[in-house]
């Protein structure tokens, strides 16, 4: 039997790159997938994706800060399947800014979507997990930038480390209705495909940066991950596998969190990497 045989799992931005790797592993450990993207065309791609080999999706474009497609979301997949067992907060907008140069509004946008789609889908998952009974898991991406200091990607750092403490405190307030809440922590990811890859990795070399960062050289494991990589560790968490894990976090980061701040494991590489966004 499949792990997530049975389970219907929402996942909020379902790019090609980590929420669309997300769904379709999901899929292919037999959960069945509500796609949401605000792009209608990620969100339906990555339902047609899975479809074409013989799983069972469907998609939604919105916004994660518009209360009226959060519940449109959850009302679809109760309706169409009976309940929602699994939550993925994916949904995240990649403007990388810094302090000083970061418009009042746009922090706020990133911060409403970082933390308000958390929120509002959250809310609304964990509303129809009670309503129908079901023991679920909710988990939020969060991000390496979540746990250290990252320059000039204000907004986003400050939302992924206020997603810290907002899993903790959901976890406890969903304790007692069995629904699990937990935390998962990537980082700066490549594409799955080699030659997309390399090309992104060029790129972000040539392009100059106030603030240069050595992602391959300073990386223990030697190479950087792609989104398949998270993939095992999600199933798990949205798994019975997990029934006693809550308030938690899971990190995939090849050691990065880990090293201690002056080594350097891979001297003399000096590549910068992309991570599409601030992973």
């Amino acid at each position: 039997m499949k792990r997530l045989e049975g389970k219907v799992a929402v996942v909020t931005g379902t790019s090609p790159h980590i929420g669309g790797a997300i769904a379709r592993g999901f899929a292919a450990e037999g959960a069945r997938v509500v796609c949401t993207d605000l792009s209608e065309s990620h969100a339906k791609t990555c339902a047609e994706q899975i479809e074409a080999v013989g799983g069972e999706a469907f998609a939604v474009a919105g916004d994660v800060t518009d209360p009226a497609h959060v519940q449109e979301v959850v009302d679809r997949a109760a309706d169409r399947w009976g309940h929602v067992d699994v939550l993925i907060n994916n949904a995240v907008w990649f403007n990388k800014k810094g302090l000083l140069t970061v418009p009042l509004e746009e922090y706020r946008r990133q911060l409403d979507i970082i933390l308000g789609g958390a929120f509002l889908f959250t809310r609304a998952a964990a509303e129809s997990m009670i309503r129908t009974g079901t023991r679920g898991s909710i988990v939020n991406i969060l991000s390496t930038a979540a746990w250290q200091g990252e320059p000039g990607n204000i907004a986003y750092s400050t939302g992924k480390s206020g997603l810290i403490n907002f899993t903790r405190s959901a976890a406890m307030e969903l304790a007692r209705h069995g629904i699990r809440v937990n935390g998962f922590t990537p980082t700066v990811t490549l594409p799955e495909d080699p030659e997309v890859a390399r090309r992104a990795m060029a790129e972000a070399m040539a392009a100059p940066s106030e603030y240069p960062m050595d992602f391959v050289g300073q990386f223990p494991l030697g190479r950087l991950p792609v989104p398949s990589d998270y993939v095992p560790a999600l199933v798990f968490l949205a798994s019975d596998e997990s029934q006693m894990v809550t308030g938690g976090n899971i990190t995939v980061d090849g050691g990065a969190t880990a090293k201690y701040w002056p080594w350097t494991p891979h001297p003399g590489t000096a590549e910068a990497t992309t991570s599409e966004g601030g992973m």
